[in-house]
């Protein structure tokens, strides 16, 4: 028996890289009553419905921008992962208020249909670039992180409880910056943006058990932040492609040279766990995780993909790469 059994759950997403390896471990590793897949993609459904025959999976097209859709979408649902945005920080810089309502007017339906649902429990997934956006995507998932956490307040005596999930960089999922080196592997010729540049990386396997862990422990309120290792930019490229011409481009708009996922002014409500951080919201009436174990991190604390004490090394990167070969 696990927490899950039973269960009717909802991604909004559903069919982006999360969704699917939430899916593959949801139904291979856990006994929910439905999983039911809601995104704007039917061509990308339709191939989920071949690669997991299972008469668990629902299939509903939608958009979190469409209230009425999403109030019919979670219908009997008991847990809901947000895993819907706009991500690629070059469109939402040329796209701005395309970003805006997907990603902060969608996640402000989200929570309202979940309220009005009476669903149990909702999870954001959200991002480092939230931590001192510097770019527009950042921003608006700042802004979703604002919103699901204040969104407890609304929820009045109903069972609604609402938590955030804040991760960095996924290995291989769309966007990233592996397959893109090894387009270059086999061009022989590699952009890079700056040799210096660091980023925390996580697996896209670790990021869906970290959830599935969170939603379990999850009391309303909390940023959970996994405890993660970081890479230089620089080191994948060598790793993908060691005989490859690096061509320096620089930085983007809006691109960071180093990532933050815990911030100084956020070490006051931060405590500590072996695997993970939790971001405790302001709240007076917040029970404590202290009593769960969790201890206070210094006030000084800030967890930054430069200054991490965990580096992955060029044997664990090179074994993660193959890994993701194999999954292609």
């Amino acid at each position: 028996m696990t927490w899950w059994d039973g269960k009717v759950v909802l991604v909004t997403g559903g069919t982006g890289s999360f969704g699917q390896k939430f899916t593959e471990v949801l139904l291979r590793d856990y006994n929910p009553k439905a999983l039911r897949i809601f995104s704007r993609d039917e061509l990308k459904q339709a191939q989920m419905q071949a690669q997991f025959p299972d008469e668990r999976l629902r299939f509903l097209i939608g958009d979190v921008r469409d209230r009425e859709r999403l109030y019919r979408a979670m219908n009997g649902v008991q847990v809901v992962i947000h895993a819907a945005a706009l991500k690629q920080v070059p469109a939402a810089e040329y796209n701005p208020l395309e970003a805006v309502k997907t990603n902060v007017l969608g996640s402000a339906n989200v929570i309202d249909a979940a309220i009005d649902n009476g669903v149990e429990r909702v999870m954001l997934i959200s991002t480092d670039k939230a931590v001192h956006p510097v770019n527009l995507y950042g921003a608006t998932k700042l802004v979703a992180e604002k919103l699901f956490v204040h969104a407890n307040s609304y929820v009045g005596g109903g069972p609604t409880r609402f938590s955030c999930v804040r991760y960095g960089n996924v290995m291989g999922s769309r966007g990233s910056v592996i397959p893109l080196f090894w387009e270059g592997r086999r061009n022989g010729v590699i952009n890079i943006t700056d040799e210096h540049m660091t980023r925390f990386w996580i697996t896209l396997e670790q990021g869906v058990r970290f959830v599935v862990e969170s939603i379990e422990r999850m009391q309303g309120g909390e940023v959970f932040v996994p405890k993660m290792s970081s890479m230089k930019i620089a080191d994948v490229a060598r790793t993908i492609a060691p005989d490859a011409r690096w061509n320096v481009i620089g930085t983007r708009a809006g691109e960071k040279l180093h990532e933050e996922l815990i911030t100084q002014e956020e070490a006051p409500q931060t405590r500590e766990f072996p695997t993970h951080f939790i971001i405790e919201p302001r709240d007076p009436a917040w029970t404590s995780y202290q009593t769960l174990g969790g201890t206070p991190v210094p006030t000084t604390f800030e967890y930054l993909s430069d200054t991490n004490r965990a580096w992955l090394t060029r044997q664990e990167l090179e074994q993660c790469v193959v890994e993701l070969r194999l999954g292609e």
